[in-house]
């Protein structure tokens, strides 16, 4: 069992976070164009903290809902030149984290707001900038998203690695958009 994508490319000095704010595909291809070429090493989508027992992580069992297992998003970046703050700010930005288990059309716990951290000073840091967000972007409407550790990783099939830029006119999902101004 393990917390990290075994296929994630990362550096010597390069830092982890996993999100989750809904349809994985979506989730992706708002941090690639956000943060391409400007700190961010590599993504996969998988996912994460579900029932650790489970053998056989896929795409139709978490779609089941029986897993606990959320669609995810695991990136590693540059701290030098991308800030977890960064990242966590276009997060909150880019999905509605007031939702429970849902993004849009999007229903059932796998599209859970969820943020993963890999060490305890992301963890206070995640903290902090939910807060913050609360305050500034969502002050009529409760943040929902759940911040805990990583406990486990599964990598998605290689079909739904890069899916959106490899299906331009797939699924995306209407709530996957950045936020310019905080909620009503």
């Amino acid at each position: 069992m393990t917390s990290v994508s075994s296929t994630l490319a990362t550096t010597s000095t390069s830092k982890l976070i996993t999100l989750a704010a809904g349809c994985f595909w979506g989730v992706e291809k708002v941090f690639r164009k956000q943060f391409g070429g400007k700190g961010l090493i590599d993504i996969k989508v998988g996912y994460a903290n579900g029932i650790p027992t489970i053998g056989n992580v896929n795409y139709e069992k978490v779609c089941s809902g029986s897993t606990e297992f959320v669609e995810a998003v695991q990136l590693s970046y540059e701290p030098e030149n991308l800030q977890l703050e960064a990242i966590l700010d276009i997060f909150f930005r880019m999905h509605d984290p007031t939702t429970v288990n849902s993004q849009g059309p999007d229903k059932g716990t796998q599209y859970r707001s969820a943020i993963m951290t890999h060490d305890d000073k992301d963890n206070k840091v995640a903290w902090e900038i939910k807060q913050k967000m609360q305050a500034e972007w969502y002050p009529g409407h409760q943040i929902v998203t759940i911040i805990e550790p990583i406990k486990v990783w599964h990598d998605a099939e290689n079909y739904h690695q890069q899916y959106l830029a490899k299906n331009p006119g797939g699924y995306d999902c209407p709530t996957h958009f950045i936020r310019t101004k905080p909620k009503a």
